[in-house]
C-alpha cells in the first residue's frame, strides 16, 4: 500500500527538534497516511548546549510530509508533570478521534553521572520523564483505545543499556532499563486489547549531539564513528524506518520485543 496508515492517529511525544528522532518518527508516519498529535516540551530543548528549534517551522515541516486530507495537532505538554500523559492522550482524543498509535520517544537530557555523583533528584528526575512518563502514556492510550479497530500500536525508545556499560548515566539507563525489562509484560496485558507494543533500541544517533564543537573532542568522536561498519553514526530516520514498519500491519506478528537498530555498532 502506497499509504499503510491512511485513516489512522498517531500520537508522537517529543517532537520539537528537526534533527530529533520524534520529528523524523512523526514525518515518517506523516507520508504513511496517518493523521499526527506530536507532544513538544520546548523549554527542555531550550536549556540544552543545541538549543530548541524554532517549534512552528518543525511543525511546518511535519506538515509538508502530510498526505491530501491527513491532519496534524500539536499538544505541549510536560510530560514529567504526574498527570500530564493522562492530559496528553485525552486532547489528543479530543482534537483528532479515536487514536490507534502510540509511539513515545522524548527522553530528558542532562542531569546524570556516574554512582558516585547521582543524586536522589537526578534518579527522580529521570524516572519521571524516561520511564515514568511512559507507562502512564500507555496505561492512557489503553484505556481509550478501542479494541475493534484494527492496527492498535505502541513503540517505546530504550537505548542499549543491556548491551553495555553507559559511563556517566546512571540515572538514564535506570529508567531506559526500566521500560527494556518491562517491555514483555506490558505488552502481554496489552495485546488481548488489540494493542501490539515493542520497545526500539536505536543505537548511538546523531540528532545534533555528536557534531563537532558540541562538547566530545573530534578524536573521540572519529574513535566512535569508526565502531560503525558503515563508518558513520546513525540518523534519526534509521530508527524512524523501523518504527514506520512496527506500527503497520506488517508488524502485527511482532509483540513484546526489543529490536536492537544499531547498524552493527562494536562496543
Amino acid at each position: 500500500m502506497e499509504h499503510p496508515l491512511a485513516g489512522r492517529t498517531a500520537v508522537v511525544t517529543g517532537v520539537s527538534r528537526s534533527r530529533g528522532i520524534g520529528a523524523a518518527v512523526a514525518r515518517r508516519l506523516a507520508a504513511s497516511g496517518a493523521d499526527l498529535v506530536v507532544q513538544h516540551h520546548r523549554a527542555h530543548d531550550a536549556e540544552q548546549p543545541w538549543g530548541a528549534d524554532d517549534l512552528a517551522d518543525v511543525l511546518a515541516e511535519v506538515r509538508s510530509h502530510l498526505t491530501p486530507g491527513a491532519s496534524l495537532h500539536d499538544i505541549a505538554a510536560d510530560l514529567t508533570e504526574p498527570d500530564a500523559p493522562q492530559q496528553m492522550i485525552e486532547q489528543a482524543l479530543a482534537a483528532s478521534g479515536p487514536l490507534d498509535i502510540l509511539v513515545c520517544v522524548h527522553a530528558r537530557s542532562g542531569g546524570d553521572g556516574a554512582l558516585a555523583e547521582i543524586s536522589a533528584n537526578d534518579l527522580d528526575g529521570h524516572w519521571g520523564a524516561d520511564a515514568r512518563s511512559v507507562l502512564l502514556a500507555t496505561k492512557a492510550f489503553a484505556e481509550v483505545h478501542d479494541p475493534a479497530r484494527p492496527g492498535g500500536r505502541v513503540v517505546w525508545m530504550t537505548s542499549g543499556q543491556q548491551k553495555g556499560p553507559m559511563p556517566g548515566e546512571v540515572a538514564y539507563a535506570a529508567a531506559k532499563g526500566a521500560l527494556a525489562g518491562v517491555t514483555a509484560t506490558v505488552a502481554d496485558e496489552l495485546v488481548e486489547r488489540g494493542i501490539v507494543l515493542n520497545s526500539v533500541n536505536p543505537g548511538p544517533v546523531n540528532t545534533g549531539f555528536l557534531d563537532s564543537g558540541q562538547g566530545i573532542d573530534d578524536a573521540t568522536l572519529d574513535s566512535l564513528r569508526q565502531r560503525f561498519p558503515s563508518g558513520r553514526f546513525g540518523t534519526p530516520d534509521d530508527p524512524a524506518r523501523l518504527i514506520g514498519w512496527l506500527v503497520s500491519d506488517e508488524a502485527e506478528w511482532i509483540v513484546g520485543q526489543v529490536i536492537d537498530s544499531e547498524g552493527g555498532f562494536r562496543r
